[in-house]
């Protein structure tokens, strides 16, 4: 009987054998950069691979265009889900063409080619295992619609990595609010008959007022960031129409919430002063914070270090970005992941000069290993109820607090 560990071991040489097929995914995408809901060609590509592997495919999953979800089953077990990313991120270059400078062609190699490996393992896994294709991560967040949807009720755990700076496993995100606000006021000519208007510069004025007031007695960990999108035409007539657009974050979604209402309590009080009328809607989706498990922490961890990372940034790093995982894993258990390249020019996920790394032979060093520790993973919670159990189990009691 084989054990776990020999299973893996098999696993390991399965990856090793489909090598160049999975730097063919990342290599692709790379070269073929999508803005959010355009990633026609990256679909098609990553729906035919996994297809040609066996896997069943849905597309337009969830009513989006460039959302997929690919199956393939292994009888009874846990269903276990890759999430794949594969939109690029506008404006690089002297003709700001998009481009993957978050590495989102990593990730969808790496978690298709973590699905396609287990894949072969049929023999020995037991359960389901799916790659949920989520589009338009950078934009409005395309696995908030999925979750809308209950497309992730029937999934056991969720699996993904990313590349970032340090190896995290401890990831933190930030819930966030994205909000627009329309002030309509009364034109008047600013100089003979003032009087006669209804400034609506001066409500979303007033409106940045409060606010800055407000952030010296809000937490620590939250951000309030807007603009004004629309001020008036003309020095000499009173505006009677603006906007502002402000992203409002914190550390979990209970305290967003509240946030979020005494952002908008300031924008009725410009109201209350000005005498403007007041829409606001979001302009959008909602993101919440990442739900963190530490039975998936240690089990990942135990994965990373079987194929020779072993050195994590400790206790994480306080939260600053958002992303639309954090949704997902306030819904099912979720591991997300992040790696870090080893390269010697101080650059960031999104910087220009990234892009130069994604897609390099130590990306590819990365991604192997990205593979064969979520191929693990997705082992061990299917061949051994009671990590599955133990997972739910934190689960459900961080989802009651």
């Amino acid at each position: 009987m084989n054990t776990i560990e020999s299973i893996k071991k098999k696993g390991y040489e399965v990856e090793t054998q489909l090598k160049t097929e999975i730097e063919n995914i990342s290599d692709y995408i790379f070269k073929n950069p999508e803005l959010g809901f355009e990633e026609f060609k990256s679909v098609e590509f990553l729906t035919k691979t996994l297809k040609q592997h066996g896997f069943e495919i849905i597309e337009n999953y969830c009513n989006l265009s460039t959302g997929f979800r690919a199956e393939f089953s292994c009888g009874e077990g846990p269903n276990i889900a890759f999430l794949a990313e594969y939109d690029a991120l506008p404006g690089y270059g002297p003709d700001k063409v998009p481009g993957h400078a978050c590495g989102h062609n990593w990730i969808a190699a790496g978690t298709c080619g973590a699905a396609i490996v287990l894949s072969k393992l049929k023999e020995d896994f037991k359960g389901k295992i799916i790659v949920i294709g989520t589009p338009a991560e950078e934009t409005i967040g395309g696995k908030v619609n999925m979750v809308e949807a209950n497309a992730f009720d029937d999934i056991d755990i969720v699996l993904q990595m990313h590349l970032e700076s340090n190896n995290n496993l401890e990831c933190k995100t930030l819930a966030i609010d994205c909000i627009k606000f329309q002030f309509t006021g009364k034109a008047a000519h600013a100089s003979s008959h003032p009087e006669e208007g209804i400034n609506a510069l001066d409500a979303v004025q007033l409106m940045f007022a409060g606010i800055n007031a407000l952030r010296q007695h809000i937490t620590s960990d939250a951000r309030i960031h807007g603009i004004i999108t629309y001020g008036g035409d003309a020095p000499n007539t009173v505006p009677d129409f603006t906007e502002a657009k402000f992203h409002i974050r914190a550390a979990n979604r209970n305290y967003l919430n509240l946030l979020t209402e005494k952002v908008t309590n300031c924008a009725k009080g410009a109201v209350l002063m000005t005498g403007a009328d007041l829409h606001f809607e979001k302009f959008e989706n909602s993101f919440d914070n990442l739900l963190n498990l530490s039975s998936l922490q240690n089990l990942m961890r135990k994965n990373l270090e079987s194929v020779g990372v072993t050195k994590f940034l400790e206790g994480g790093k306080g939260a600053t970005g958002s992303s639309d995982i954090g949704n997902v894993s306030q819904v099912c258990p979720t591991m997300y992941t992040e790696l870090a390249l080893n390269i010697d020019e101080m650059c960031f996920v999104h910087d220009e000069a990234y892009l130069k790394y994604v897609n390099s032979e130590e990306a590819y060093d990365k991604l192997h290993k990205s593979v064969k520790a979520m191929v693990g993973t997705a082992l061990d919670i299917s061949l051994d109820n009671m990590i599955l159990k133990s997972i739910k189990e934190e689960f459900d009691i961080l989802k009651r607090k």
